[in-house]
């Protein structure tokens, strides 16, 4: 495959969309718990800042892999969940995590061990 045929093939399309090194946490957390306000999300999401956790759930929300939903009140309450679409994610999700505790499991373990402190 050529680079002008991989740049608008369906896994560079995936790929895209899932980039950004927040977002498979999101999307773990919002298929273990379901919906979930944002302070949840932050506070459960370590080293994550505010911000970068709104732009991936903006960029996500317009991918339609999450919804949000606002309830008016003061102060406003926001919910966010996996969307259908979110929800086809995961199958291949846990392929990609069976792959990598197959074939990747001394990089995995290295992970875990580093960050043992921080779950």
């Amino acid at each position: 495959m050529d680079s002008y045929n991989f740049k608008y093939c369906g896994l560079n399309v995936t790929l895209s969309t899932l980039s950004g090194k927040w977002k498979a946490v999101i999307l773990y957390q919002l298929f273990n718990h379901g919906e979930m306000r944002f302070t949840e999300l932050w506070r459960i999401i370590p080293k994550v800042t505010k911000k970068v956790l709104l732009e991936h759930l903006k960029q996500m929300e317009n991918s339609q892999l999450v919804t949000r939903k606002e309830i008016s009140s003061f102060p406003p309450e926001v919910y966010y969940s996996i969307s259908e679409k979110g929800r086809a994610l995961g199958p291949a999700l846990v392929a990609l995590d069976t792959w990598a505790n197959e074939h990747a499991a001394d990089d995995v373990q290295l992970l875990r061990s580093k960050n043992k402190a921080h779950f």
